[in-house]
């Protein structure tokens, strides 16, 4: 039997694990060892499940997830959303859909703080949902614009899976982060065009809040002072050239500590949990990342990113039509997989095709997580659906829904954008470096 055919019946085999409900990071390293096995041997294949978590957990690069999840954590616990949600609520007080603007803008600065989508749609559930429901707005516009908002964390930097792409396709996080900034802001005018015209057509679904004068909303921009410098320090001590990523993330980290320490939202009990939380999911994320880099050894042993590359060759498509496929292909897979799933299961095996057809690898990261936001919210998984459900039982999935889908418009209005020009990504990384 053929490489080829044996990386073939391993895709098979993976799709049929997941869809049997084994979580990702199982299946994958259950298809890596046993893949490697026929083709190398066992004896082989034991040798890279041995040494493989040794050369992982030494990898400095790596140091970097759990301080950006631990500054999220910390910033969580220290109230920074509640108090975001405050500050912007108050910046866009006296007009219609005040609330569903302040939960946007606060979603889209806490998410540069925490990188986690499902951390920001969780908070906001938290905090907006119970205030924008008692002031009368419709379950459909206050679900939809949590889980839209909730999408930010993972594209505005610091953010988690463009730190996995970056190890997995062994890109520079720096030029990454760069590559995200254009684009998050844009996505979030882009939601902010959406908020606004249901709210114009629909005026029912928001009704206008309280006015507030303008040195209340002076006071309420002043109060986010420590957030805008934590953010500017951590992440712009990345542009400018301060810091590395890692300590970027470990400067952040005590940042949010300092804070919420020095605002007395910070209790002993809350920094413990704090870093209890960061373990559990760092542990999460590195058991997914080992078996990735399982599966991505028997991926390259198979010759299938080769033989995709040779076969797109044969086809004589153009670049675009490769992109639009691969896009479409993410879609549909977004319908089933978390975005960590999908980044770490497909970049080994389609970024040779990606780098072959001439993109940029720097750029694709950027509209691999686009898509993968697109997963975030819409069905028939939509992870931000469920964290949003998981807070407010009583709002049937269908409502939910239903908000979400007139804000699918925005990622997918993106996407179209950066493929048609992509220095919406590349101008800024290439203006710093």
């Amino acid at each position: 039997m053929s490489v080829q055919a044996i990386g073939l019946i391993g895709m098979a085999a993976l799709l049929i694990l997941i869809f049997a409900r084994v979580p990702v990071a199982i299946s994958m390293g259950i298809v890596g060892i046993f893949g490697y096995a026929a083709i190398s041997g066992f004896d082989k294949a034991f040798v890279v499940l041995g040494s493989t978590p040794f050369e992982m957990g030494s990898a400095y690069a790596l140091s970097v997830v759990p301080l950006f999840v631990l500054m999220g954590a910390l910033a969580s616990s220290a109230g920074i959303s509640g108090q975001l949600f405050n500050s912007v609520h108050a910046l866009f007080a006296g007009r219609r859909g005040g609330q569903a603007f302040a939960t946007l803008g606060a979603g889209a600065v806490f998410g540069a703080v925490c990188g986690s989508s499902l951390a920001v749609a969780a908070a906001m559930s938290r905090i907006a949902l119970p205030e924008m429901r008692k002031a009368g707005y419709d379950d459909k516009l206050t679900t939809g614009v949590i889980a839209a908002g909730g999408t930010l964390g993972i594209l505005i930097p610091p953010s988690i899976i463009l730190v996995i792409y970056a190890i997995i396709a062994e890109q520079s996080v720096q030029k990454l982060f760069a590559a995200a900034l254009v684009p998050s802001v844009l996505l979030t005018l882009f939601y902010g065009f959406v908020l606004a015209w249901l709210v114009k057509r629909h005026a029912e679904y928001a009704p206008p809040s309280p006015r507030q004068p303008w040195h209340t909303k002076l006071w309420a921009l002043a109060s986010m002072w420590e957030i805008i410098l934590i953010f500017g320090v951590s992440i712009g001590g990345i542009y400018i050239g301060w810091f590395s990523p890692t300590e970027s993330a470990a400067v952040g980290s005590f940042g949010a500590l300092l804070l919420g320490v020095l605002r007395r939202k910070l209790s002993w009990a809350d920094i413990q949990k704090s870093f209890v939380e960061t373990i559990l999911i760092s542990s999460m994320l590195f058991l997914v990342i080992l078996c990735a880099f399982i599966f991505s050894y028997f991926i390259v042993l198979t010759e299938l990113p080769h033989t995709l590359v040779e076969w797109t060759r044969s086809l004589n498509a153009s670049p675009v039509t490769i992109m639009f496929i691969l896009i479409v292909f993410y879609l549909i897979l977004g319908c089933f997989l978390d975005g960590i799933g999908m980044v770490l299961i497909t970049v080994p095996v389609f970024f040779p095709l990606v780098v072959e057809a001439g993109f940029d690898p720097v750029w694709f990261g950027v509209v691999l997580v686009l898509v993968v936001e697109l997963g975030l919210i819409h069905p028939p998984v939509g992870m931000n659906i469920f964290v949003i459900r998981a807070q407010a039982p009583e709002i049937p999935l269908s409502v939910i829904y239903l908000g979400v889908l007139p804000f699918l418009v925005a990622p997918l209005a993106l996407l179209v954008l950066m493929v048609t020009m992509p220095q919406l990504a590349l101008w800024f990384p290439g203006l710093l470096y």
